[in-house]
C-alpha cells in the first residue's frame, strides 16, 4: 500500500479498498465498514419499541434505517450539469437508494477557504437546496469551517444521510442467469469533468449526470425482485461490477454492444484513448434482477427521467467465476479489472 498517502488512494478502486481495509477496517474492528457497502442497516429495535410502549402504541415493529456518509472535493466547484452542491445531495441521496431505502435526512457540513466568492458560495448553497427538493429530503443539521487561504480548495463538502429501508438487498441470492442492467448512458460525469479541466476546445453537449435517483429506485422496488444495486460513481460501471464479482463463484459477462454510450462520450474517449466503462457516473443505477423480470424492469425504468436510456447489458454468469468479462464488438473476450489508480483526480 505504501508509506505516503497518493491521490491513487482516493481513486475509488484497487487502492481505495486496499486502503480502508488495511487501515480502517483493521483498527476499527466490527463498528467499522467492513461490508464496503454504500451504506449501514441499523437496526433500531429495543429502543423504538421502548417508545411505542411507553406511548401506548402496540403492533408496531421497527424500522431498519440506512445511514451513509460521503465527503465532496470536486474541480473545478462549478461544471456542466451540475457543482459541488448538486454532487453532495444527490451522491448521498443516491447512496441511500441503491441500499433500498428511501431518503429522508442529510446533515451538511461545509469547510470554505478564505477567498472564496460569496456568489459563488451563494450558487452552490443554491443548488444544494434546489435538489434536496427534487430528492424530497430534508438537510436537519449542519456545520461550517473557514481554513485559511491556500489550505482548502474553495470549498469541501460532507454530507450525511438516513433513510428508512424500504427492501433489502439480497446478494446472495445472485446467480447464473440473472441479468445486469444500467440505467442509462455511462461515463457522462467524468467525461465532462476532463474536458472541462483540461480546457479541450470541444464542441459537444458534454455534460455530468448528476441527478437524485431515489424516486426511480423507488419504483423499480415496488414492482421487481431487485437482488443489488450500486450507484457507479468512482471507478464506473467496471469497477463496481467487480466488486460485485469479487470472490463469487459466478463472474458477470458484458455485451460491449449492450452498454448506451452517449455520441460526446464515445468521441472524446475515442480521441483520447479512454475507456468510459471506467469513467465516473453521478446519475446512473446498476441493477441485478432475474431474467425473467428483466423485460418489466426496462419498461419501469424507461417511463422515467432518468432511465430512458436504461439497458441490459450483460449476464451472471458461471463461466468466469469471480471476474467481470466483457464480449467486445470484435467477438473477443476482455477482462475488466479494477481501477488500479486514479486517471481524473477530484471528481467527486
Amino acid at each position: 500500500m505504501g508509506v505516503k498517502i497518493i491521490l491513487g488512494h482516493g481513486s475509488g478502486g484497487r487502492m481505495t479498498r486496499e486502503l480502508v481495509r488495511d487501515v480502517f477496517c483493521r483498527h476499527l474492528g466490527d463498528v467499522g465498514p467492513e461490508s464496503l457497502d454504500d451504506g449501514a442497516v441499523l437496526d433500531c429495535g429495543a429502543g423504538f419499541l421502548a417508545c411505542s410502549r411507553a406511548e401506548g402504541q402496540t403492533g408496531k415493529s421497527a424500522p431498519q434505517l440506512v445511514f451513509t456518509t460521503d465527503s465532496y472535493v470536486v474541480s473545478p466547484l462549478e461544471f456542466p450539469g451540475g457543482d459541488i452542491g448538486t454532487l453532495a445531495v444527490c451522491g448521498t441521496v443516491n447512496d441511500l437508494a441503491v441500499m433500498g431505502a428511501r431518503p429522508l435526512w442529510l446533515s451538511l457540513g461545509v469547510i470554505l477557504e478564505a477567498g472564496l466568492e460569496i456568489q459563488t458560495l451563494e450558487r452552490i448553497v443554491k443548488s444544494i437546496a434546489e435538489k434536496a427538493r427534487e430528492a424530497g429530503v430534508k438537510i436537519v443539521c449542519g456545520d461550517t469551517k473557514v481554513v485559511e487561504k491556500g489550505k482548502g480548495d474553495g470549498i469541501f463538502i460532507n454530507t450525511a444521510g438516513i433513510g428508512v429501508l424500504e427492501k433489502p438487498m439480497r446478494p446472495e441470492t445472485i446467480k447464473p442467469g440473472d441479468k445486469i442492467i444500467v440505467s442509462g448512458t455511462v461515463g457522462d460525469h467524468g467525461m465532462a469533468l476532463l474536458t472541462l479541466r483540461k480546457g479541450f476546445p470541444l464542441k459537444s453537449n458534454l455534460k455530468s449526470d448528476c441527478a437524485p435517483l431515489n424516486e426511480m429506485i423507488l419504483q423499480v422496488l415496488g414492482k421487481v425482485d431487485v437482488k443489488w444495486m450500486r450507484d457507479p460513481t468512482r471507478g464506473g460501471l467496471a469497477t463496481a461490477l467487480n466488486e460485485l464479482t469479487e470472490g463469487q463463484p459466478w463472474g458477470v459477462l458484458l455485451e460491449e454492444d449492450g452498454i448506451p454510450l452517449s455520441e460526446a462520450v464515445c468521441g472524446v474517449s475515442e480521441l483520447l484513448g479512454l475507456d468510459p466503462l471506467y469513467s465516473a457516473n453521478e446519475g446512473k443505477a446498476i441493477f441485478v434482477v432475474p431474467a425473467g423480470s428483466a423485460e418489466n424492469t426496462l419498461k419501469i425504468l424507461k417511463k422515467t427521467s432518468c432511465g430512458q436510456n436504461s439497458a441490459v447489458i450483460g449476464t451472471v454468469s458461471g463461466d468466469f467465476p469471480g471476474k467481470t468479462v466483457l464480449h467486445t464488438q470484435m467477438g473477443t473476450l476482455r477482462t475488466l479489472g479494477i481501477l488500479a489508480s486514479d486517471p481524473l483526480p477530484r471528481i467527486c
